[in-house]
């Protein structure tokens, strides 16, 4: 039987091999790390978590990222797997453990039969064989030029930014507590999956003005300012109105400060980033600050005052392509067919949306290889509106990176009653769940 190349052993690509591994197909799975790095990823390790260590949302019955996760465990993913096995708590959502979530998931695929690995950069695009390109968005310089080369079209790019970890022991808890938004942590563990630091006005607003005037990350020329609206650096937000962060990371709804009476004016969270509890990341605080402004802007938080960083923010530059415009439904290249693409590259913004591509690329990929087509999941599923939005579903002019969300789904026949958000959520995910369990027979 023939065999499939992988290129990238990040979620996308990881998730493609172990898919078409247990499908019956040799895989033989390309990574340049750890010979050739990138300024974010620190080991060699397959499915290594460079940002947030949060999978996000686990509610399957009412939070679209929440079906995403059902129905990558429902088809045997191997990253949902994984991070199950090494969850920490944080409430609803699912956070993981991420050094032995990336060790464990590597252990899986070497050992994997079927599954071979090399470490080395493919800098071309190949001309035989059939491939899948899962590189993400930190895609070698040599590879992206061949892409651009090959399909006549500039790769399209956009700036991600990373929160900064800090050390828990260093969190001053006369200040901060412990709790979930909401009371949302069902068991007293996962009631300390969150620090919240409070501001008043007055801290609400020196903070805000100490970040608009913090020293920020250059571009070099040539290079525009093109955020992911779903990830944008605070002190952006901060530039589009001074309430702005107020109503996003550092709302202070659903939170109850036991050390003060008054209701804080804002709110900053942290959320548990390991398993031991000693790293906590600062929610929605991804920044283009340098690091010396970092330092001294968030120690204005009260109770952090004294932190210490196991990393500070940063930014970089992250590449994906036109997927509406060079893909096919089957996420091949138009121009090259042997050729499918998965993962952040073609404009999907997130772990589990990554993970999702991948897991469907190595299913058409070992399907084709064994002499027949497998079809997209159906619209209404979580899976097929991602794949019908990169293939096809968005406007090629104005395609922009995109989280799964129920606005990708075909609507809800408003028929049967159902007005409130909660139950038409409700209704997707039903819906969803249906016609996916139908097409996975």
């Amino acid at each position: 039987m023939e065999q499939l190349h992988i290129i990238g052993g990040g979620m996308a690509g990881s998730e493609a091999a172990w898919q078409a591994a247990e499908a019956g197909v040799p895989v033989v799975l390309h990574e340049m790390r750890p010979g050739v790095g990138t300024f974010a990823h620190r080991t060699g390790d397959f499915a290594e978590m460079v940002c947030s260590n949060s999978f996000r949302s686990d509610d399957d019955e009412r939070n679209a990222v929440g079906l995403l996760h059902w129905e990558m465990r429902a088809a045997g993913g191997l990253i949902m797997d994984m991070a199950s096995r090494h969850r920490l708590p944080a409430g609803g959502a699912l956070a993981v453990d991420r050094d032995p979530f990336a060790a464990a998931v590597t252990e899986k695929l070497k050992s994997h039969p079927l599954i071979s690995t090399t470490y080395e950069e493919v800098t071309d695009l190949p001309s035989s064989g059939h491939w899948i390109i899962a590189t993400g968005p930190l895609t070698s310089a040599a590879l992206a030029t061949s892409i651009r080369n090959t399909t006549g079209a500039d790769a399209l790019a956009f700036f991600d930014a990373i929160a900064p970890i800090v050390y828990a022991e260093t969190i001053d808890m006369g200040q901060a507590w412990l709790q979930s938004r909401y009371d949302k942590g069902e068991t007293e563990d996962e009631q300390k999956a969150y620090i919240n630091c409070p501001m008043t006005k007055d801290e609400y607003e020196a903070f805000i003005d100490a970040l608009l005037a913090a020293e920020k990350t250059e571009f070099h020329e040539g290079e525009t300012a093109g955020y992911f609206d779903g990830c944008l650096p605070i002190e952006v937000m901060a530039e589009r109105g001074r309430e702005t962060l107020r109503f996003g990371p550092m709302k202070p709804v659903g939170l109850t400060n036991p050390h003060r009476p008054e209701k804080p004016h804002a709110v900053v969270q942290l959320r548990r980033d390991n398993k031991l509890g000693t790293l906590y990341n600062i929610v929605g605080f991804q920044t283009k600050m340098k690091y010396g402004a970092q330092t001294a802007v968030f120690k204005m938080i009260p109770g952090l005052q004294d932190a210490n960083f196991a990393r500070l923010g940063g930014i970089h530059r992250n590449t994906f392509i036109n997927s509406p415009t060079l893909l096919d439904h089957q996420m091949r290249l138009k121009s090259r067919p042997h050729i499918r693409f998965a993962g952040q590259i073609t404009g999907v913004e997130g772990y589990v949306e990554s993970a999702a591509m991948g897991l469907l690329a190595g299913r058409m990929a070992a399907a084709e290889i064994m002499g027949r087509t497998l079809p997209p999941p159906p619209p209404e599923t979580a899976m097929g509106a991602l794949v019908n939005h990169i293939t096809g579903g968005a406007e090629a002019k104005t395609f922009q990176p995109m989280n799964v969300n129920f606005g990708l789904f075909p609507p809800i026949d408003a028929k049967g009653g159902r007005r409130g958000r909660k139950d038409r959520y409700k209704a997707y995910t039903d819906r969803a769940k249906l016609a996916f369990t139908e097409w996975l027979s």
